[in-house]
């Protein structure tokens, strides 16, 4: 880990109560029932530690975007039974992350016991970073332990403002297997060294895809953004997604990866649909021949083979994002071919991270997470870590 950051091994935390930043973020179906607890489990090796010390565990957590006050259907109440289903115990719950209530709680836990606060985004405070309620969050442990990759590269009061209010801050195990895995593929990493970059937009990518042309073998670029590359090239994409304004730059991006030997995969085929839905009419053409009213939501047979190819032959693989509309059956080929193809190249030996968001999603709905090195929690995160930019909450915790 950068940065000279301590981790939790670093602590004895017997008597004493940790303020534990976590990432309990969790999608809820409408009768606020948990739909995946991955960000849950994430968090309970470093729970479970501090209250095997001895210690007791103070959760902080946001959920959702809330306009600045208190709404049902983001508190965290939701979601009291997941976290004690998966740490296996009884927890108490705070309606109110500062205040009286959430003081009284917090001075009242004992030795192997739990108090879970209310959502910090109720208070429009927690985003601008606000000093004064940093302190007050401050004020109801012993020592600051930050879990929450997910949030690290927000500069908000209980990610990055609290540290300063403790002598004792340290990383959580998730966010140290976080960065740690990221630096293996921002270190060293054994060639060849393939990054795979979908979803749907090249402008929330460009700077993790011009990093990454002075470190691949080979950038494979699949979902929407390849069909702003199948137009600058001249091509017809029909009602496919567009980045006008970027033309230009796919254009230049492409001489940069040939001037940097950098072998640039595109699809050569894709999945076309008379409409953005599961049931339209479907055809396959090649890359840049969708006609007018048709649009591109998947890669082809062809482009699934060739990329397949590229990644079976690399010993180091980044995926972050999908190959078409995977949330939608006739359109998930793509992003199911690429998952199993990553899998398999773990198992011949590869290191594979899956960087975090919709990647991650399309992982764990094909049951290929346990077959890949690691699935991120971070997608944002990860991707400002990759590019090179110093992390707010991991700066934070620097001794």
């Amino acid at each position: 880990m950068s940065l000279n950051v301590k981790n939790v091994d670093s602590l004895n935390f017997a008597g004493k109560k940790a303020l534990i930043r976590v990432d309990f973020n969790v999608p809820l179906d409408e009768h606020f029932q948990v739909t995946d607890d991955t960000r849950i489990q994430a968090a309970v090796p470093t729970i479970q530690k501090i209250l095997k010390d001895g210690g007791s565990a103070i959760l902080m957590s946001h959920l959702g975007r809330p306009k600045g006050g208190p709404e049902d259907r983001y508190s965290l109440k939701h979601i009291v039974s997941a976290v004690e289903a998966a740490l296996g115990r009884k927890i108490s719950f705070a309606s109110d992350c500062i205040g009286e209530e959430a003081s009284q709680k917090a001075a009242k836990l004992g030795a192997g016991e739990v108090l879970l606060l209310e959502n910090l985004r109720f208070y429009k405070e927690e985003e601008k970073g606000d000093a004064d309620f940093a302190a007050k969050l401050a004020k109801l442990g012993d020592v600051y332990v930050n879990d929450a990759f997910g949030t690290a590269h927000r500069a908000h009061a209980s990610t990055a403002v609290i540290a300063a209010n403790f002598s004792q801050k340290v990383a959580g195990y998730l966010m140290e297997s976080e960065l740690t895995n990221a630096d293996k593929v921002l270190g060293n990493p054994e060639r060849p060294y393939t990054a795979i970059m979908g979803g749907a937009k090249i402008a929330d990518k460009i700077l993790i895809i011009e990093r990454l042309l002075e470190k691949v073998d080979n950038l494979i670029i699949g979902g929407g953004m390849s069909y702003t590359f199948a137009k600058a090239q001249g091509g017809s994409i029909g009602t496919s997604l567009l980045e006008a304004d970027k033309l230009d730059f796919v254009l230049e991006l492409m001489e940069k990866a040939k001037a940097k030997g950098v072998n640039l995969i595109l699809p050569v085929d894709t999945v076309i649909a008379d409409d953005f839905s599961n049931t339209a009419n479907q055809a396959v053409v090649t890359k840049g021949e969708i006609p007018d009213n048709w649009m591109g939501l998947d890669i082809g047979p062809k482009t699934r083979e060739l990329f397949g190819k590229v990644i079976l032959e690399s010993k180091t693989i980044l995926w972050n994002g999908p190959m078409g509309v995977f949330e939608m059956e006739s359109f998930n080929k793509g992003t199911k071919a690429i998952a199993e193809y990553v899998a398999e190249a773990t198992r011949h030996g590869a290191f594979s991270l899956i960087g975090g968001g919709d990647s991650a999603a399309a992982v764990n709905k094909f049951g290929y997470t346990d077959q890949v090195s690691y699935v991120s929690t971070g997608g944002g995160a990860l991707l400002e870590h990759m590019e090179g930019k110093v992390l707010p909450g991991v700066a934070a915790l620097a001794q």
